[in-house]
Formats: structure tokens, sequence, C-alpha cells
């Protein structure tokens, strides 16, 4: 997985064809978005650090408005 940008998370995360489930667990929290049972997005967020993930092959699951 690698860095993406937070507008590509939010994409990801609204488009109604995936789903997403969210995991806590002390202070982090993770936030993971699937395509057919696939993982191709992830926010983590840790105190106050916030990172987004996409896996390698991300960018053909976000919606055409880009």
């Amino acid at each position: 997985m690698k860095l993406i940008m937070k507008t590509e998370f939010d994409d990801l995360r609204l488009n109604d064809n995936h789903t997403y489930e969210t995991d806590r667990n002390g202070e982090k929290q993770v936030i993971k978005i699937y395509s057919d049972e696939q993982l191709i997005a992830k926010k983590v967020t840790l105190k106050k650090s916030v990172r987004y993930f996409g896996a390698n092959n991300y960018h053909l699951f976000l919606s055409q408005q880009h």
C-alpha cells in the first residue's frame, strides 16, 4: 500500500459500489474500504496523525469525476 490523498480516499469511501468497516483499538482507528472483498484503501488515525493508504491499483476504483 502507498500513501494517497484524502480526496482520493473520500472518493473511494463515498462510492456506493464499495463497502467499508471501522476498527478502533485504544487510540488507533482504522477504516478499511473494500471492493468485492478486496482491500483497496485504508485510513489510519493514531492520536492526531491521520494517514491514507491505497492498494497498488486503487486508481482503478476511483470515480470518473477526476
